[in-house]
């Protein structure tokens, strides 16, 4: 009898001891992660019609065309943005009525001979102090506007420029460094003031790198939407 005792007992604490050791190893591993779904129920909770948008409808397939046929250069990072929203929100914003000055200014007016003409005189020859430069009526072509002789001057050069409208512009500074030393410095300026058109902002704009690249020699460049920005102290800062 007392043998069979010791017996059941060893038996209990074996028992008990397992236990207690699996209890102890689920608290310090937990249990791991249920398996993931198969890959066909998710697809079907991705296509399914109840987790889409119902305000965001799928890009149209001509944006990028649309976009491309607008009468003004867009960018590449422009055309990446305006297509990843479908341009639902920027076509509409920027097809404007396309008119024959807005589809030229597109891929760039022409330029008028005379504009390298006078440029090459102020630059090489020094017989001008400065010159501005404007889209004729038809905005087809870039033509001479006024050129002041070496003795006018700065106030009559900013005086030239209109306070409506916009312009091309190149001044001839002199000036003397801290060293006494005489220098000058050609100026090109892109003159759009605030009250000007919005049209006529825009083909001066889109127009401006392709005139200015033909005009080697320029040493500062400058934007200005009013006087301020191209004061006499501004432009002795800038030729420093």
């Amino acid at each position: 009898m007392e043998w069979n005792n010791k017996r059941r007992k060893r038996k209990f604490t074996a028992v008990l001891s397992e236990r207690n050791h699996a209890v102890s190893s689920q608290g310090s591993h937990p249990p791991p992660p249920p398996p993931p779904p198969p890959p066909h129920q998710v697809r079907a909770a991705v296509e399914s019609p109840a987790t889409a948008s119902k305000h965001e409808p799928p890009p149209g397939p001509g944006v990028a065309a649309q976009l491309l046929s607008l009468p003004f250069p867009i960018s590449p990072s422009s055309l990446r943005f305006a297509c990843s929203l479908g341009g639902r929100l920027l076509l509409p914003l920027l097809r404007l009525p396309a008119s024959p000055e807005m589809a030229n200014a597109r891929s760039g007016v022409a330029v008028n001979d005379e504009c390298m003409l006078k440029f090459g005189e102020l630059q090489s020859k020094r017989l001008h102090r400065f010159i501005t430069f404007k889209m004729n009526d038809t905005y087809k072509e870039i033509v001479v506007d006024q050129v002041g002789d070496r003795e006018t001057s700065y106030e009559d050069f900013t005086n030239s420029l209109p306070e409506n409208d916009c312009r091309y512009a190149i001044y001839d500074f002199d000036f003397v460094t801290a060293e006494d030393v005489q220098k000058s410095r050609i100026f090109y300026i892109l003159w759009s003031p605030a009250t000007a058109k919005v049209r006529s902002k825009m083909l001066y704009a889109s127009s401006n790198q392709k005139f200015k690249s033909g005009l080697n020699g320029i040493q500062v460049e400058l934007q200005a939407t009013d006087a301020s920005e191209i004061s006499l102290d501004e432009i002795k800062d800038r030729a420093r």
